[in-house]
C-alpha cells in the first residue's frame, strides 16, 4: 500500500483523506453512457463522432458525459488537425470498469468468462 508523503497515512486505510473522492469517482462511473465510453477508450484516442456511433448516442450527448469526465480526470484530450481526439487519462478508470464488468459476470452465477482460460472466450482473469 502507498503512503501519502503529506500525511503519512495510508491511502488505502478506512480513514482515508480518499474515501469521498473515491465515492465521487464511483458516482462518476454510475452512467452506462460513461461505462460504455471508457470501454471503447480503452484500446486508444478516439473523436467524439466515432465514440457516439460505437456507444450509441448522438454527439451532443456525448459531448457531454466527455466534458463531466474531463472535469473529473478521467479522460484528456489531444488536437489532432481541427479534430479533437479523446483518450483515458490513465489506466484506473479501464481497471475499475474492467473489475465491475467481471463482478456483474459474477452476479450472474455460473463461471465467468474472464475466468476461463485465454483462448476459451475468457481474458483469464483469475480472481
Amino acid at each position: 500500500m502507498r503512503m501519502n508523503a503529506d500525511t503519512n497515512r495510508c491511502a488505502l486505510a478506512t480513514d482515508s483523506q480518499y474515501v469521498e473522492l473515491a465515492v465521487e469517482v464511483f458516482s462518476m462511473l454510475a452512467d452506462a453512457t460513461r461505462v460504455r465510453i471508457i470501454l471503447a477508450l480503452r484500446d486508444g484516442e478516439m473523436a467524439v463522432g466515432a465514440l457516439a456511433d460505437v456507444v450509441g448516442k448522438s454527439p451532443a450527448a456525448v459531448s457531454q458525459h466527455l466534458a463531466k469526465m474531463r472535469l473529473a480526470r478521467m479522460v484528456s484530450t489531444r488536437q489532432d488537425g481541427t479534430r479533437v481526439l479523446y483518450r483515458l487519462e490513465n489506466e484506473h478508470a479501464r481497471q475499475l470498469v474492467a473489475d465491475a464488468i467481471f463482478q456483474a459476470e459474477h452476479a450472474l452465477g455460473g463461471e465467468p468468462a474472464h475466468h476461463r482460460l485465454p483462448g476459451q472466450g475468457g481474458e483469464g482473469h483469475a480472481s
